[in-house]
């Protein structure tokens, strides 16, 4: 059987950075051309980054990379790397003369092309456009309407864009009408709790119904709310694993595989799904025998605590770092958000970038006071503490406000002093609400709520503390020093904006409440629903009612990390105005 070494690049890309993305595909292509790579794949739309949104509506976005396209083909070929095949995604449009879908003729294309010896010799779209959770793909794109083909060193190898996998039917049992013996998908996949498990599930049965060895090629890095786990898998036809990537990692995947010699009359013309087989030939001589030396290999996967909070550095590093900042600014109240969102920002930019303000009032407690200069004495952050008291008597004087307008008050002189700092000092404000409080309200529009990111924004409350628990225990099997003091996470959660106020006084336990909002928001349960599940009914339909009226607060607050299957934002789209309510009948 012909022999392939398959280079599988695992790497991130930044939207709208054409240069810099192509120089990255420059550099990968001569790290895996120096390991002996005789096929070199990168991820979907890796030179525009992923997603783009409406810059696909950009008549000039498009044909800026158009041209960065050619221009990388050619680079390619000038510094000697023209040889070797490269698949590498990018922002395309249609070129037919009929309207699809609505759009007219030249509307954009989700696409991948293949690079060899300087030119452009297959142009691909991908087929099945998803339409659900934060994809908008039918808003922006026209679907492709081939099967591409390869010839590469005697086998031929079938090529598919993300969604044409999760989708059934398309280019999968195409790829076995046109006898390909390996399918190579690449993809952007946005992470999502357990999802790893369905990828591989999906990449063996996808490899058993094309009749081939799949690749999996896929992004990782962070693009605004979205994260990129990486997860790159290469499996055989029976649907075995032969080689697995590392979560949340740039990765170089090089692996040797035999593999069905092509046909010497392969099918043509138009096979399932309406797809016509588009073929073109880079290479019909076999690779010469050879030793394997990259057999593959499975990266450990990373527990589920692990994986989330891996999730939550790599998207507030992705996204500070790719905004052209630095530093983050933390209010540190004590508490176990603030004490979570600091131990995530001090993994994901260093400590040394991370600065932490203590703003106390009257009603802070001591202990608040000393956790907080804990956790910053813990981690070795920047750390101040400027009291609110002063400006909060000076409003109260003046407006003599009382109850929740008092409370509030606190929640947003401390949000207008963090950006205050911010300004003159050029930090982002990280925002350390959760979903449970977005959820159902539970935060000060122009307080708490203040920031350019919100780290733990699609975290429940119950899973803060879970998390804070398992970084805590990391640390210690590392020998290093836990960086969330004990207390922050023992203690009753409050806000500290009355006298001896905590969050039960206005919530339910935060496990109750977390399971009534899983079922309702990230799952879509009704009442009546929710209720069956074993849920009090005067509870249940408390809970629902803050978090309908709750909807105008959640657009105003920060993008922050999706973790969930729905997070708010994208994912989770309803009317403010709105007077639809869950009943009991």
């Amino acid at each position: 059987m012909p022999q392939l070494r398959l280079a599988l690049n695992q790497i991130d890309a930044t939207v709208g950075d054409l240069g810099g993305n192509a120089d990255a595909v420059v550099l990968r292509t001569r790290q895996a051309a120096e390991r002996g790579a005789h096929l070199v794949a990168f991820p979907e739309m890796m030179l525009t980054g992923y997603p783009v949104e409406d810059l696909a509506l950009r008549s000039s976005f498009v044909d800026a990379s158009r041209a960065s396209l050619t221009a990388l083909a050619a680079r390619l070929a000038d510094e000697g790397l023209g040889g070797v095949p490269v698949i590498v995604g990018y922002l395309d449009r249609s070129e037919t003369g009929r309207p699809k879908y609505g759009q007219p003729a030249g509307a954009p294309r989700n696409a991948a092309a293949v690079l060899h010896d300087g030119r452009v010799v297959l142009g691909f779209a991908k087929h099945h456009l998803p339409n659900y959770g934060v994809f908008d793909e039918f808003r922006y794109f026209v679907p492709g309407d081939t099967l591409p083909v390869i010839r590469v060193r005697g086998v031929d190898v079938a090529l598919a864009i993300c969604e044409d996998l999760w989708q059934d039917g398309g280019r999968v049992p195409a790829t076995r009408s046109a006898g390909a013996g390996l399918l190579i998908s690449i993809n952007a996949s946005p992470y999502e709790r357990d999802k790893d498990d369905t990828r591989l599930d999906l990449v063996r049965k996808r490899a058993q119904e094309a009749g081939c060895t799949v690749a999996y090629c896929a992004t990782t890095g962070g693009q605004d709310e979205l994260v990129f786990d990486g997860d790159s898998i290469v499996v055989d036809a029976a649907g075995e694993v032969i080689a697995r990537a590392p979560q949340f990692e740039e990765t170089l995947l090089l692996v040797d595989l035999d593999l069905p010699a092509a046909a010497g009359a392969p099918p043509s013309g138009v096979v399932d799904d309406g797809l016509r087989i588009d073929r073109a030939t880079v290479s019909e001589e076999p690779v010469p025998a050879y030793e394997p030396e990259y057999t593959g290999g499975y990266a450990e996967r990373l527990d589920d605590d692990a994986e989330v909070y891996a999730a939550l550095v790599t998207g507030l590093r992705a996204y500070t770092l790719k905004n052209g900042f630095r530093s983050v600014l933390v209010g540190l109240s004590g508490g176990i958000d603030s004490a979570l969102v600091a131990a995530i920002a001090c993994d994901a930019l260093g400590a040394e970038n991370v600065y932490g303000i203590s703003m106390p009032s009257k009603y802070s407690s001591q202990h608040s006071r000393d956790d907080a200069a804990e956790l910053a004495r813990r981690t070795g952050l920047h750390f101040r503490t400027v009291s609110i008291e002063p400006m909060f008597d000076a409003y109260m004087g003046s407006l003599g406000l009382t109850g929740l307008a008092e409370e509030n008050l606190q929640s947003r002189l401390r949000g207008t002093l963090l950006m205050a700092v911010s300004n003159e000092e050029g930090h982002i404000v990280l925002a350390p609400g959760n979903k449970s409080e977005l959820a159902v309200g539970y935060s000060t529009l122009y307080g708490d709520s203040v920031g350019a990111y919100g780290p733990i924004k699609d975290v429940y409350k119950s899973t803060v503390f879970r998390l804070a628990r398992w970084r805590n225990r990391v640390a210690g099997e590392r020998g290093e020093t836990p960086p969330i003091p004990e207390a922050s996470i023992t203690k009753p959660p409050s806000a500290e904006l009355r006298p001896d106020q905590v969050d039960t006084d206005s919530l339910p336990d935060y496990d109750v409440l977390d399971g009534i909002l899983e079922l309702y928001v990230d799952r879509d349960r009704g009442r009546a629903a929710i209720v069956a599940a074993g849920y009090d009914e005067e509870l249940v339909t408390r809970v629902l009612r803050l978090v309908d009226t709750a909807e105008y607060k959640r657009r105003q607050y920060p993008p922050g990390t999706k973790i969930s299957a729905k997070g708010f934002g994208k994912d989770r789209r309803l009317p403010i105005t709105n007077r639809w309510r869950e009943h009991a009948s």
